[in-house]
């Protein structure tokens, strides 16, 4: 099924997702979980995986960009879950009204930084088949401890202005520990389910934590000496699709 742009649907009257079908028919989902503060637009990304056979979908996370609702005050692996609940019923593609249906999709969600937490958290669903996450955010006090939870926090306000709408008292909920934090849910999780690839140059979210969370959970997971801060056009790489889609399949 081609198309020659991505398509949009928006899913409980706040959440906003650009998709793309599969070329080919296929239960197959992705959802991408993108990095913040970040540019949501992942075109090459939804048309890469729509040809390797994937319904695609780039979520915008409650109280950003062009979803509703308050950013924060719901776990973001909540919105990756209820985008889930509604691919059984339908999507209706705001550009033509068309509707689409999945039955019985097979979901995995792709996690980037910010969005890691919410692709690992997102995985305790039985819905869920596997996550993939790159560079991903896995202990918030850690950060709240430097006081980059603050400082991003005002960053933010400062600017990207209404892109990201939240209120501070849920902001602060990122430094209680529990909040958003797979360390905190790690005796919840299927190891199985989750792939982690980071890098250990990393300077936007070091590697330590990283290296220490996959060793305590047991999951699948790639240390590269050298790559920086993975991005979501990382996954079109040659080197690193071939170990996805192992992983996936």
């Amino acid at each position: 099924m081609k198309t020659k742009y991505a398509l949009r649907v928006r899913i409980k009257k706040e959440i906003v997702c650009e998709f793309l079908p599969p070329v080919k028919r296929s239960r197959r989902v992705v959802i991408l979980c993108g990095g913040m503060p970040s540019h949501p637009g992942k075109r090459d990304l939804l048309f890469f995986l729509s040809k390797k056979g994937y319904w695609v979908f780039d979520l915008r996370y409650r109280g950003s960009w062009e979803s509703g609702g308050s950013f924060l005050k719901k776990s973001p692996h909540e919105d990756v879950l209820d985008v889930v609940r509604q691919l059984p019923s339908g999507l209706r593609d705001l550009w033509s009204g068309r509707m689409y249906k999945i039955k019985k999709p097979e979901v995995f969600v792709v996690g980037i930084s910010f969005g890691g937490p919410a692709a690992i958290l997102a995985s305790k669903s039985p819905k869920i088949k596997k996550s993939v996450v790159f560079s991903p955010v896995v202990d918030w006090d850690i950060r709240a401890k430097k006081n980059s939870v603050d400082w991003m926090g005002k960053f933010i306000k400062s600017a990207f202005g209404r892109v990201y709408r939240f209120k501070d008292k849920d902001w602060k909920k990122l430094k209680n520990g529990k909040f958003y934090s797979p360390v905190f849910e790690i005796k919840n999780l299927d190891a199985k389910k989750i792939f982690i690839i980071h890098a250990k140059d990393d300077r936007v979210v070091y590697s330590r934590p990283v290296e220490k969370f996959a060793r305590e959970l047991g999951c699948k997971f790639l240390l590269l000496k050298k790559g920086g801060h993975l991005s979501s056009s990382d996954i079109m790489k040659p080197e690193f699709w071939r170990k996805v889609s192992v992983f996936l399949k």
